[in-house]
C-alpha cells in the first residue's frame, strides 16, 4: 500500500505519520477520536443541499475575501488547467456561513477536526529536522490559532452524463496551497496520489479513515522537507459512473499574516493562488 494507514492510538503514531507525509505526502489516520455518526451526519446534510434548488440562493460573490457560499458546476479549474472540473460545492467558514435551512452538525465538524488538526501539526512539527523547525516563524500548530481563512469544502461530483464530460475529470491534478488538509473518507473512491516515479496511487477510502496531505504553505514552511503533493480525482467507470460522489475537505490555512518563509506571508501566498485560478487576488 503506497500511503500508510495509521492507528492514531499507536505509541508510534506521530513518528508513523510523519514518516508517511515525508514519504508521500499523505497519511491515513484510523481509530481516530472523529466521531463517524458526525461524520455521517454532515454527509447527509449536505447531500440534501445539493439536491435543493435553494442552494442558489447562496452563491459566492467573486469579490469577497476571502469566499465563502455555493460555487455552481464547473466554477473550477485547477492550477495550470483551463477546462472545468466537474464538481459544484460550498465554502464554509464559520457558523454565519451556515445556510439556514441546515442543522449544527457542520459547525461541531468543524471544531473537532481543527482540533485534531492543530494535534497533528504538533506531531508534524516535532518530527522535523532541529535547524528547520528552528527556521520557522513560529511552530507549526501556533500558525492555525485563530485563523479566520480555514475552510470546509463541501463537494458534490454529480454522476457523470454522457458526452457531457469530454477532456473533463471531477478534480484534475493538483496540489493544495494550505498548510494541511484532513478529510474523511468520501462517499466513493476516486482520489489519488501522484509518486515520485510519476505513477499515480489509490487513497484508501474505507468508512471511518481520515485522509492527511500537506499543502504548498506547508511545504514553503518547512523549507520543502513536507512535500505538497499531487493529487487527482478521476472520473468512475462502469456502474459507478452513474452515482455521485460526495467529500468534506477540511484546509487548514495560517492566519494571513504568518510568516512562512523570508519570500512569504500566508497572504501574499493566497493572493498568487488567487491569481493562477482566474480569480481575484486578496487585498
Amino acid at each position: 500500500m503506497y500511503v500508510k494507514v495509521i492507528n492514531y492510538t499507536a505509541p508510534q503514531a506521530a513518528q508513523e505519520f510523519a514518516r508517511s507525509l515525508r514519504d508521500t505526502g499523505f497519511a491515513v489516520l484510523i481509530n481516530h477520536p472523529i466521531s463517524q455518526s458526525l461524520v455521517n451526519a454532515v454527509y447527509e446534510d449536505w447531500k440534501n443541499f445539493f439536491a435543493n434548488d435553494a442552494k442558489f440562493n447562496y452563491l459566492f460573490l467573486p469579490d469577497e475575501i476571502p469566499q465563502r457560499g455555493y460555487f455552481p458546476f464547473k466554477s473550477e479549474s485547477a492550477k495550470y488547467h483551463s477546462i472545468k472540473d466537474l464538481k459544484e460545492y460550498y465554502h464554509y467558514r464559520d457558523e454565519n456561513d451556515l445556510p439556514r435551512e441546515m442543522g449544527n452538525s457542520t459547525e461541531f465538524f468543524l471544531q473537532d477536526m481543527t482540533k485534531l488538526g492543530t494535534e497533528v501539526l504538533q506531531w508534524i512539527e516535532t518530527n522535523l529536522p532541529k535547524d528547520i523547525f528552528n527556521a520557522l516563524s513560529m511552530p507549526l500548530s501556533q500558525m492555525i490559532h485563530k485563523s479566520d481563512t480555514s475552510v470546509i469544502r463541501c463537494l458534490h461530483y454529480p454522476p457523470l452524463t454522457e458526452g457531457g464530460t469530454e477532456n473533463s475529470v471531477r478534480a484534475a491534478a493538483h496540489e493544495d496551497i494550505d498548510l494541511l488538509t484532513i478529510l474523511p473518507a468520501a462517499t466513493a473512491p476516486g482520489l489519488q496520489v501522484l509518486d515520485r516515479e510519476g505513477n499515480w496511487h489509490e487513497v484508501p477510502c474505507d468508512s471511518g479513515m481520515l485522509i492527511f496531505n500537506g499543502g504548498d504553505m506547508l511545504q514553503e514552511a518547512t523549507k520543502g522537507y513536507y512535500k505538497s503533493t499531487t493529487h487527482k480525482v478521476v472520473n468512475p467507470a462502469g456502474e459507478f459512473a452513474h452515482k455521485p460522489r460526495y467529500s468534506l475537505t477540511l484546509f487548514l490555512q495560517p492566519r494571513k499574516d504568518v510568516r512562512l518563509s523570508e519570500a512569504h506571508t500566508a497572504e501574499s501566498y493566497f493572493a498568487e493562488r488567487f491569481r493562477e485560478n482566474g480569480l481575484k487576488p486578496a487585498a
